[in-house]
């Protein structure tokens, strides 16, 4: 099951979440840390994010399977007055052990439908080149834009290109 979560949410389940995103980078997705993940820095990560929730800022999904954090993705939302049509696709994370059962395509349809009944119209996001998640994107009807090299190191400190997507929905 999916659901947004609240900034209260965010904040009680920091530590699932942190769990979360330790396991996502120790397993070697680029979601803009490195690895070995600190488990104290993954909690203060996430705590912070609550108050980007609360302000509205970011929209935060969680996905649970018996009562268990095991995916989650956000959505960045724009403060700039001409922007406020399209957000940001950012961190969608699914556990190593949650994987190949369709969670992250539940993941990102359900941040699409929230956007699109937000009134937004353009969702953009980044995933590392020639990653699994490039696949997903592609088959979930994204319009890869183009990469860019050497973009940001891999969790294990290589440096790789990033391949920028985005999406057009229609408003909710």
């Amino acid at each position: 099951m999916v659901t947004r979560l609240s900034e209260f949410q965010v904040h009680d389940l920091a530590e699932e979440l942190a769990e979360l995103l330790t396991d996502t980078v120790e397993s070697g997705a680029s979601i803009g840390f490195l690895a070995p993940m600190d488990a104290a820095a993954a909690l203060a990560w996430w705590r912070e994010r609550a108050a980007a929730v609360a302000a509205g800022q970011l929209g935060v999904w969680a996905a649970h399977e018996r009562d268990r954090l095991v995916g989650t993705v956000s959505l960045a939302f724009p403060d700039k007055p001409n922007s406020r049509h399209r957000a940001e696709v950012v961190k969608l994370m699914v556990h190593r052990d949650a994987r190949g059962r369709g969670l992250g395509r539940t993941l990102l349809s359900a941040a699409e439908e929230a956007a699109a009944a937000a009134g937004i119209t353009l969702l953009h996001l980044d995933t590392e080149t020639d990653s699994p998640a490039e696949r997903l994107y592609r088959s979930a009807g994204w319009t890869r834009v183009g990469v860019i090299p050497d973009y940001a190191a891999s969790p294990a400190g290589v440096l790789c290109g990033t391949t920028i997507y985005y999406k057009r929905l229609c408003a909710g």
